[in-house]
């Protein structure tokens, strides 16, 4: 058995309160991620960018694109799972979250996500702070799930022995 079971399924589109949904991210969702990550880049890289190096600031269209067509890839092979927050008629990419196998000993998937600057402090981002660790309790066939950046920060991951 890999990181999941081979007969798992994950979720297509999960409805997250009565307005917003997550989905599994694509590279044609580029119209809508770029604006939301480059519009929150210097938070998102105060987070991100020493685990990830992400977003780099002078990051393009032609660049977010790759990324996510990699991460559509992954999700298709069942390797790592990047879900977009989007409203209901997906005009607005509102943040994303990560589900991926762990790097570091004591978990069986490490979790991230993020939120638009904008959404910081509001309804949608207290729901999505409420929803994720239920729907991955309750979707997903994980025992030792580990929230990065909120169960333990950044820093302490990245001080952690690697799997």
């Amino acid at each position: 058995m890999g990181w999941l079971p081979d007969d798992f399924e994950h979720p297509l589109v999960v409805p997250v309160g009565p307005l917003h949904h997550l989905r599994p991210i694509r590279a044609d969702d580029v119209d809508l991620d770029m604006p939301a990550v480059m519009g929150s880049q210097p938070r998102l890289w105060s987070i991100f960018g020493a685990a990830w190096g992400w977003p780099p600031p002078t990051m393009t269209a032609e660049q977010d694109r790759e990324d996510l067509l990699r991460h559509e890839l992954e999700i298709a092979a069942h390797e790592s799972f990047n879900y977009a927050l989007f409203d209901e008629a997906e005009t607005e990419l509102l943040g994303c979250v990560y589900l991926d196998p762990p790097e570091k000993a004591g978990a069986d998937a490490e979790v991230s996500w993020w939120i638009r600057d904008e959404y910081l402090g509001t309804g949608v981002e207290v729901e999505l702070d409420r929803f994720v660790p239920q729907w991955l309790a309750s979707a997903w066939p994980f025992t030792a799930v580990r929230y990065i950046g909120r169960d333990l920060t950044w820093e302490e991951w990245l001080a952690l022995p690697d799997v």
